[in-house]
């Protein structure tokens, strides 16, 4: 079952405050400690974590707007709200990364006028560790639970946070036992890992935004399930795309091609329920119902309906209303039904199907087949074929 959006909005914000009070006391220790330490590692950290805080909030905002309901602007919903959410995210990394990266590379450049490190900033950067792993977990189980791209993405992120951590850590022992360059390294590797993160959640985002489907082997278990419907010849296109959480669908279905309207339309709407059924992303499924052979598409210029019932009253055909003839336009030509009370002035078949003809000549290709039941013995049939 599809978790409600409810449940979803509840549980993002309750997730993203937690995470809120989490860096609060994380950024404001790493900045403080590590100023007052000499750790340049752990300050960027710090301002990692500030990073954080800003993100916390945007997603905060994302979770209120991107569940409002859909309305004539924007009909399809705004969860496309969250994906600007996370292209916004993504972007303050690499800006993060990129000033993180910038300052310890003036560092590695000056490092005789380092001043010595002190020990609590090592035994700061290993709660921070512990801290962000589990939140990470807490995380990433409520996005899972709840399938909320933004929250999985703002987990992931926590993640990266604690494996720099773990590289500031390591970098101000380095630090502490000696090796003066490992510290200002270790706030390079941050940098680093700071702008990959933000470059792939910047990148997916943009391609959400941009409309790219989903992926191929999604592809195939909806087509293997718009296959296994009854009644479904063929599904020669299926097209996709993503609005956050949400996947939507649009697929043409070939049926048999002499069914009835009504027949094509139930067929149409028993797609949608097993792929809604069978796909819990999928929220909309747009099914466009196609007869065996149009994936040729030669038949051009062919008459309507009320062209063709004109065209039969002129030739002498009366007894016909809106709905009497039966017409098949298919690849092979218009094929016509006719069912007709038995009349002896009649016109012949082949004379009314040459008439037909002659009324539409730019039809191609040309009318095939007009077939006449008489009401009183629908046993009985005169035909012509071309």
């Amino acid at each position: 079952m599809n978790p409600s959006t409810t449940e979803r909005a509840a549980a993002g914000r309750r997730v993203t405050w937690v995470s809120i009070a989490v860096n609060v006391v994380l950024s404001a220790a790493q900045i403080a400690i590590g100023l007052q330490a000499h750790a340049q590692s752990l300050v960027a950290d710090g301002f990692h974590s500030l990073a954080d805080l800003f993100d916390d909030f945007i997603v905060l905002a994302a979770n209120r707007f991107s569940h409002d309901p859909a309305d004539a602007n924007h009909p399809y919903g705004h969860q496309r709200i969250e994906t600007l959410a996370s292209l916004a995210l993504g972007l303050t990394l690499v800006g993060t990364g990129l000033g993180i990266l910038y300052t310890a590379i003036q560092r590695l450049q000056h490092l005789d006028a380092l001043p010595p490190l002190h020990s609590i900033a090592f035994w700061v950067a290993l709660v921070t560790l512990i801290a962000k792993e589990a939140l990470f977990r807490y995380m990433l189980h409520v996005g899972e639970k709840h399938r909320s791209p933004l929250l999985i993405a703002n987990a992931w992120h926590a993640r990266s946070d604690a494996a720099s951590s773990l590289v500031v850590a390591l970098g101000i022992a380095g630090g502490l036992f000696g090796w003066r360059l490992l510290d200002p390294v270790a706030a390079l590797v941050v940098g680093l890992m700071i702008v990959r993160t933000g470059w792939r959640f910047s990148w997916d985002a943009l391609s959400e935004l941009i409309d790219t489907g989903i992926s191929e082997l999604e592809r195939s278990a909806v087509r293997a399930t718009i296959l296994a419907t009854p009644g479904v010849v063929a599904c020669p296109t299926l097209r996709s795309r993503r609005m956050a959480h949400a996947v939507l669908i649009d697929a043409t279905v070939q049926v048999a091609p002499r069914i009835s309207v009504s027949e094509g339309h139930q067929i149409a709407e028993t797609v949608q329920d097993h792929v809604l059924a069978a796909h819990d992303a999928v929220i909309e499924v747009l099914v466009h119902v196609a007869v065996e052979t149009d994936d040729l598409r030669t038949i051009t210029h062919q008459p309507s309906r009320t062209e063709v019932i004109s065209a039969l009253r002129a030739a002498g055909v009366i007894d016909l209303d809106e709905e009497t003839p039966m017409l098949h336009y298919l690849n092979s030509g218009l094929e016509i039904e006719l069912t007709h009370a038995p009349d002896p002035g009649l016109p012949n078949p082949d004379a009314l199907l040459d008439t037909l003809r002659e009324r539409f000549p730019a039809a191609e290709p040309p009318i095939a087949k007009l077939d006449i039941r008489f009401t009183s013995d629908l046993s009985a049939v005169m035909h012509h074929d071309a």
